[in-house]
């Protein structure tokens, strides 16, 4: 096989949660321009329709699912959906998640329990699911977005419930990835530094000094920037890539 070869999902079906905005957005498009068919999950179901708009008008065979990924029921709705417009899921791409930018002493108990119920629990959900159609069909791949507040301590905002749920999420990516190997299933982590999206004011002035100056590139991500990276995980590029943290921070994290 050619290198550009084995980055080529051509027959590929993939699903992105959280994918009608922002780095799953970034991230469906470039899964469809790889090859794959794919499929969208996400709360809003505007956004949604705007997404699948916005794929198909450019060419792509695309399915939009409006699901709550931290119910059950919708995850499972969502696989039987995805089956039934696709044929298949080889592809998840657990990408769904929010932030709460507060001091520990000012988060709620409640807070807390809304980050972890999506960046864990959610997450947790779609791999079971999900992992059961692969293991039932020969193998996969999932990519699990991660984070580097994994890694470091966020500053100058606050935000130790999301800090620790990425760290949680990159824990259970290894985890994962040692149990379903023999299930020829791959699971691998992205961890994006600073990315412009709704969910990262990159260019509010009070971030700049911290986000983007302490940065070796002294610049923030587009969501474009970080896609690439998704197809190396989900593609034959990355075959001998399991239980892996793959870090884009623009140099972040090397001081």
């Amino acid at each position: 096989m050619s290198v550009l070869r084995s980055f080529d999902l051509t027959g590929k079906r993939a699903l992105v949660t959280g994918g009608n905005r922002g780095l799953g957005k970034a991230f469906a498009f470039a899964l469809a321009e790889a090859g794959a068919s794919v499929a969208i999950t996400g709360r809003d179901a505007a956004a949604n329709a705007t997404a699948h708009e916005q794929m198909a008008g450019a060419g792509h065979r695309v399915v939009a699912i409006t699901a709550d990924m931290t119910q059950r029921a919708d995850v499972e709705r969502s696989l039987a959906e995805a089956i039934d417009g696709l044929g298949g899921v080889d592809i998840l791409i657990n990408n769904a998640g929010q932030c709460i930018h507060k001091a520990a002493f000012d988060a709620t108990d409640e807070e807390f329990d809304q980050v972890f119920d999506l960046n864990v629990r959610g997450l947790w959900l779609c791999s079971k699911v999900f992992g059961r159609h692969m293991a039932d069909h020969r193998g996969g791949v999932m990519v699990n977005v991660g984070s580097i507040s994994a890694l470091i301590v966020n500053r100058p905002q606050m935000q130790a419930s999301y800090n620790a749920s990425k760290a949680a999420v990159h824990q259970l990516t290894k985890s994962l990835a040692v149990e379903w190997a023999p299930h020829n299933i791959r699971v691998n982590a992205l961890a994006p530094g600073y990315v412009k999206t709704e969910m990262a004011p990159v260019d509010k002035p009070e971030f700049r000094r911290m986000w983007i100056e302490d940065s070796v590139q002294k610049r923030y991500a587009t969501p474009e920037e970080i896609a690439p990276s998704v197809i190396y995980l989900a593609s034959d590029a990355s075959a001998f890539m399991t239980g892996s943290v793959l870090v884009i921070d623009g140099g972040y994290t090397v001081y």
